[in-house]
């Protein structure tokens, strides 16, 4: 099995879990919670202050803001799946952080999306605090770019432990070789 096709059996993997989660999730509060409700198990009521189920629609973007922006928001998601999928075989193949961030992220378009075609707005349930209502697919965006940024550090901190220990024969080779020292590029 060549590289890209295994690439792209990851990330439709990592993004056809999440959204059969969310819209599974979804399908859960409409069927069984009427509209503006909330619920929580009796077991768990000492949440309910802080943390409930509740049946909400959203017509804006993750996290309730920007509402009345469906048409917007259903063209934007669609660019931004067309865009994953188009960038992700660039994407290096040890990358793995990137690669997860990429599923996560389409996971949550597509997720959304679904939603705004079918029903035109988004159904949101989980309510944590004063924070806007949500749903698996916006916390699969968040989480996505929680990923990347880990991901970016680790990269970062990696490639500046290797020049720290890097031998001083090789940077004066690469010197040699046309690179420049700090002190020139300044």
């Amino acid at each position: 099995m060549n590289q890209k096709l295994k690439d792209y059996l990851f990330l439709f993997g990592v993004a056809g879990a999440v959204i059969a989660l969310d819209q599974w999730t979804k399908w859960l509060v409409r069927e069984n919670i009427e509209f503006g409700a909330q619920w929580l198990p009796d077991w768990l009521m000492w949440l309910s202050p802080y943390a409930r189920i509740v049946h909400w629609y959203n017509s804006g973007a993750a996290f309730g803001m920007f509402q009345n922006g469906n048409l917007i928001f259903t063209v934007l998601a669609i660019l931004v799946v067309i865009a994953i999928v188009y960038y992700f075989p660039q994407a290096e193949a040890e990358d793995w952080t990137l690669k997860t961030a990429m599923g996560l992220q389409l996971a949550g378009a597509a997720g959304n999306l679904i939603d705004r075609l079918m029903m035109g707005k988004v159904t949101d349930f989980i309510s944590v605090g004063s924070f806007p209502v949500f749903n698996i697919a916006d916390s699969s965006i968040t989480i996505g770019v929680a990923v990347l940024l880990l991901g970016v550090w680790w990269k970062e901190r990696q490639e500046r432990k290797a020049a720290k220990n890097a031998p001083l024969s090789e940077v004066g080779n690469q010197l040699a070789d046309g690179g420049q020292s700090n002190s020139e590029q300044a």
